[in-house]
């Protein structure tokens, strides 16, 4: 219902977060006039594409301890937003307008439908309910701050007034494109990429391309990153969970590294050199008169054995009972730390995520308002938090948006 005197709240970005916080803002002050103003023409894109069209809502971890750990950057202000809400509201908010959740073996949680349209369906029905407003092909290039509430200026010259304004407009790539931030007087934690795959140019393993392991372990030498799980073998380098992992904690020193760096994997992923060694003689008894190539007792694909045997120069019908103990040693070697050269990163299909945006320690993680200006807000990766691959950003989203949105509907009551 619209008047003259009714308080206005404009939500920067139709996104997961932008969404979440107007309709929540709406249902619990139905006297706010809330608007969604959205630069594209195309609301919840990222709801849309995540993981692989089926939107990957949350993950299936319950406890707050473990749950801040999924999180490169932004732990201690998480451990306060995650009290107010987390895995267990979201679920429950589905659930409570119709939207039942299933989980994966992985922890990954998706609507039973199997379908994002489910999950947009719900949030688009919701807006409808409480009367927000949307307004596309909006860019807002400025917030100037009008003392007793805010004016937004879009690149075609148009503005709009606001009592109370919650950014959510996703990261950004550069840092100059936070400079309307940083005229009201907020600092900017430096943009750069997280959740990439790993570019080996010419590299041959990407002749293995679709090959997967379930359980490999990956270290970028001469630093302290390491991560493991599933991984997977692209026709440019390397992908999978362990490498996705990898590149967010790593987003900050790998971009330090121009994204050059020599890393290793270890393709067994549960034995390192010494269990290897120790098990090896029990191995070539087991497998004595058996061509190596026919037989391969660490469970891999069977294209990965033959090309680790072809690296270490293991010829392709020599038996075990045969291998030279140099052969031994390069095979064990490539088994457990084959060494590769990473020359570049590549966006993780459209799912792009940035670590860095609002420093944190300018924002109250009570209420995600703004310390340096009243009644504005923030909500999502717009802040310099980012998580891991599995639903984790999009967790944040739904916290983020929801703790604003309760927060200005209380302000404007």
């Amino acid at each position: 219902m619209e008047s003259s005197n009714a308080k206005k709240l404009v939500v920067i970005g139709g996104g997961a977060a932008g969404f979440f916080c107007a309709i929540n803002a709406a249902r619990l002050n139905p006297s706010l006039q809330v608007t969604i103003v959205e630069k594209s023409s195309k609301l919840l894109s990222k709801v849309r594409v995540s993981g692989g069209g089926r939107c990957n809502v949350t993950h299936a971890c319950f406890e707050i301890a473990p749950l801040v750990k999924r999180y490169p950057r932004g732990t201690k202000f998480l451990k306060k937003t995650f009290h107010q809400f987390n895995t267990v509201h979201t679920v429950e908010w589905f659930e409570q307008r119709g939207v039942k959740l299933k989980t994966e073996e992985d922890g990954r949680m998706f609507s039973i439908t199997n379908s994002s349209q489910t999950i947009i369906d719900c949030l688009l029905k919701e807006a409808n309910k409480f009367g927000v407003d949307v307004l596309l092909n909006r860019d807002v290039k400025q917030i100037e701050n009008a003392g007793a509430g805010f004016k937004l200026r879009f690149a075609n010259s148009e503005e709009l007034k606001a009592d109370s304004v919650v950014v959510a407009t996703g990261g950004f790539p550069k840092s100059s494109m936070f400079d309307w931030f940083k005229a009201l007087g907020h600092t900017i934690e430096e943009p750069v990429p997280s959740l990439f795959t790993f570019n080996m140019p010419n590299n041959p393993i990407t002749q293995l391309m679709g090959v997967s392991v379930e359980h490999a372990k990956v270290k970028v030498i001469g630093t302290k990153l390491e991560d493991e799980g599933p991984l997977l073998i692209t026709h440019w380098g390397m992908s999978g969970p362990a490498i996705l992992k990898l590149s967010a904690w790593g987003a900050r020193e790998l971009a330090n590294k121009n994204y050059h760096f020599t890393m290793t994997v270890n393709w067994t992923g549960s034995f390192n050199e010494q269990s290897v060694r120790e098990r090896w003689p029990q191995i070539r008894q087991q497998h004595n008169l058996q061509k190596i190539s026919n037989r391969n007792p660490f469970n891999l694909p069977a294209r990965l054995w033959n090309y680790l045997l072809q690296q270490s120069d293991v010829a392709e019908d020599i038996r075990w009972a045969d291998l030279g103990a140099k052969e031994q040693n390069k095979l064990i070697k490539n088994l457990v730390a084959q060494e590769f050269e990473v020359k570049g990163k590549t966006t993780f299909k459209e799912e792009f995520v940035t670590c860095g945006g609002i420093k944190l320690s300018e924002v109250d993680a009570n209420t995600m308002q703004s310390k340096l200006v009243p009644n504005l807000y923030f909500a999502g990766e717009v802040m310099d938090v980012d998580g891991v691959t599995g639903g984790f950003n999009f967790q944040h989203a739904w916290t983020s948006g929801w703790i604003a949105a309760k927060a200005v509907a209380k302000n404007t009551l």
